[in-house]
């Protein structure tokens, strides 16, 4: 698992690819209860830094797209039930997944030791 200055959390499946990505408990905490979110599309070439995602709590929040790449996937259960982030960012709260332009960008985020220092 790696992590981003802006408190997305990356992750890679066994033997896939794709990576998972998600807000981290950090950032919800700061966030409040989700109300809202707008998620990418299927198919979206998505660049770092560029908007991916917006989520309305006490705040709303534009998550930026971490690295360079495709959405192959949406957690699509958000848009009716956008609670599911705020009670469980690091699991089922989960918000795309993509395939990274380039796939060693990944290693060169921060691995949770470092995050954990980060947010300290």
């Amino acid at each position: 698992m790696r992590f981003t200055e802006e408190h997305l959390w990356l992750r890679k499946e066994d033997g896939e690819d794709d990576v998972i990505i998600g807000l981290s408990t950090y950032a919800i905490d700061e966030l409040g209860e989700a109300k809202f979110v707008e998620l990418p599309e299927e198919g979206d070439v998505l660049v770092a830094d560029d908007p991916a995602v917006v989520i309305e709590g006490e705040d709303t929040l534009d998550v930026l797209a971490p690295l360079d790449g495709e959405v192959t996937e949406v957690n699509t259960r958000l848009v009716e039930n956008p609670e599911v982030i705020s009670d469980d960012p690091m699991g089922d709260g989960w918000l795309f997944r993509m395939t990274l332009d380039d796939p060693d960008a990944y290693d060169e985020l921060m691995t949770e030791a470092a995050y954990q220092k980060y947010i300290r």
